[in-house]
């Protein structure tokens, strides 16, 4: 399984940018895929996650409402839009993905596999 993580940079507060992350061999029928963010000195933290089959989504209250994430069956992508970002937005953002559902879903521990991340910094 390979995830390859795509799309961050420098914005602006109050911007928008969008997050892919190409999968290749994974089993998408039954696949959870999330998105995770971490900044140095912190864990990693939960932004949000999609069941793949279901599409069912949740998201972390801090970017409820300003984050959507989707993905594209034909192109085995998955994205992440961010919207009205902000200064604690900064960070590494991560891609993951685990090959069943789990109730777990905010435990970075539960995934298998990761992407590279990609740096989105929001600047003031």
């Amino acid at each position: 399984v390979q995830l390859q993580a795509s799309g961050g940079g420098l914005v602006q507060v109050g911007g928008s940018l969008r997050l892919s992350c190409a999968a290749s061999g994974l089993t998408f029928s039954s696949s959870v895929m999330g998105w995770f963010r971490q900044v140095p000195g912190k864990e990693r933290e939960f932004v949000a996650v999609i069941n793949w089959s279901s599409g069912r989504t949740y998201y972390a209250d801090s970017v409820k409402g300003r984050f959507t994430v989707s993905r594209d069956n034909a192109k085995n992508t998955l994205y992440l839009q961010l919207n009205s970002l902000k200064p604690e937005d900064t960070a590494v953002y991560y891609c993951a993905a685990r090959s069943s559902d789990t109730y777990y879903f905010k435990d970075p521990r539960r995934y298998d596999y990761w992407g590279q991340g990609t740096l989105v910094t929001v600047s003031s």
